[in-house]
C-alpha cells in the first residue's frame, strides 16, 4: 500500500483515538506489527498549540514510524495554516480529521460535523492540500446521520482534491460507537476510487479483519478500540493476513512485560502525576478480562503514587500464572 511517496509494507493501522494513541501506545503498536499510526487529533486553533495537552500530543520525537499528524477544524484557511505549521514541526503526513462524533467536536462544526456541508469539505481538502508539502489523508464516516449516507460525495471530493489516501469508519455520525458498523457502501466507494481506502471500525479480531478487507476490497484494516488492551492484536492480524492462521498465543510473561513497559512509558511520559492518571484506563483494560483483573483495577485505582501503582500492577502479574497460562482473547 502507497501513501504518497510511503510505502506501507504492513497495512495495518492504528486509527487516531484522542487521549489513547499518545505516544507510548503508537511505540507499542508499532512493536507489534502496526504499519500505520495515527497521533491524537490537534485542534487547528492557534491560540490552543502550546497548552500541556496539545504539547502532548505534538510530541513525535523519536517516533518510531512515519509522523502522521491528525488536524481537526472547520476554517479552510486556519486547517491550512495549521498543515504548515505540522509540516514545519516535521509532520510527514497530515490527516483531515472527519470523522469525531464527540458532541463537544461536532458542535462547532468540526470532525464529522462536516460531512453535512460538501462545499466546505471541499474548501477545506483543497486548501490544506494546496498548503500542504507531503501526503494529506483524511479520515471520515459513513455520512451524519443513518438517512444521509453521503460517503460516496465525500469520497469522491477527496479523490478530486488530491487527498493521498482514505479512511473510513463504518458508522454515521449519529450512531457514534453504538451498534454494529457497516461495510457495504465502503465497499461500493473502494471500487470507485483510485486512491487507497482504510476500513475501520469494529476490527476486534484476525478473523474480522480479513473478512471484511475481503467484503470492501480496502487495501488496509485500521484498528481503534480493538487495540485498547491487547496491543499484540496487530501481531496477530499480521499473521492471520498472510497464513490464514492464528499464530502461537504470546505467553503469560511477555504480556506482562509488555505491560510494565507500557506503564512505565507513560510514567516517563507524561510525568509521574499525570502518567499515573493516565495509565488508569489502559491498565482497566488490561487486567478486566483477566482472574480477579476488576477488583485488582478498582484497588489500583486508588493509588496516587506512580511508583506504587506501577508495584502493585507488577504483584498483581507475578501471581497471576496461579490462576492461567495464558492471556485472555475473545478470538482464540
Amino acid at each position: 500500500m502507497n501513501i504518497g511517496t510511503y510505502h506501507i509494507e504492513t497495512p495495518i493501522a492504528l486509527a487516531p483515538m484522542a487521549g489513547i494513541t499518545d505516544k507510548p501506545f503508537r511505540r507499542l503498536c508499532r512493536a507489534y506489527g502496526a504499519g500505520w499510526a495515527v497521533g491524537e487529533m490537534l485542534t487547528s486553533d492557534p491560540s490552543l498549540r502550546h497548552t500541556k495537552k496539545s504539547q502532548y500530543r505534538s510530541d513525535f520525537s523519536a517516533e518510531n514510524g512515519i509522523i502522521a499528524v491528525q488536524i481537526l477544524g472547520n476554517d479552510p484557511a486556519v486547517m491550512a495554516e495549521a498543515a504548515r505549521y505540522n509540516i514545519a514541526q516535521g509532520a510527514q503526513v497530515i490527516d483531515i480529521n472527519m470523522g469525531c462524533p464527540a458532541k463537544k467536536v461536532c458542535n462547532v462544526a468540526a470532525g464529522s460535523a462536516l460531512m453535512q456541508n460538501e462545499k466546505l469539505v471541499a474548501r477545506i481538502l483543497e486548501a490544506v492540500v494546496g498548503a500542504s508539502t507531503v501526503p494529506v489523508t483524511l479520515k471520515t464516516r459513513l455520512g451524519w446521520a443513518d438517512e444521509h449516507k453521503n460517503l460516496p460525495a465525500i469520497a469522491k471530493i477527496a479523490e478530486e482534491s488530491g487527498i493521498a489516501a482514505l479512511a473510513v469508519h463504518g458508522r454515521t455520525r449519529t450512531q457514534m460507537y453504538k451498534g454494529e458498523a457497516e461495510y457495504g457502501l465502503i465497499a461500493e466507494v473502494k471500487s470507485r476510487l483510485h486512491i487507497p481506502v482504510w476500513v475501520n471500525g469494529d476490527i476486534t479480531s484476525p478473523q474480522k479483519a480479513a473478512a471484511v478487507q475481503a467484503q470492501t476490497g480496502a487495501d488496509g484494516v485500521m484498528i481503534g478500540r480493538g487495540a485498547q488492551g491487547q496491543p499484540w492484536l496487530f501481531r496477530d492480524i499480521k499473521h492471520y493476513l498472510a497464513h490464514k492462521t492464528l499464530p502461537p498465543p504470546l505467553s503469560l510473561a511477555e504480556c506482562s512485560r509488555t505491560i510494565l513497559a507500557h506503564l512505565q512509558a507513560m510514567h516517563t511520559f507524561y510525568g509521574s502525576a499525570d502518567g499515573l492518571r493516565i495509565a488508569r484506563k489502559h491498565l482497566g483494560w488490561y487486567l478486566s478480562p483477566m482472574p480477579e483483573g476488576e477488583a485488582v483495577r478498582r484497588a489500583i485505582n486508588q493509588i496516587n503514587d506512580a511508583a506504587e501503582q506501577y508495584d502493585a500492577v507488577a504483584a498483581y502479574l507475578d501471581k497471576l500464572p496461579q490462576y492461567t497460562d495464558q492471556w485472555a482473547s475473545s478470538y482464540r
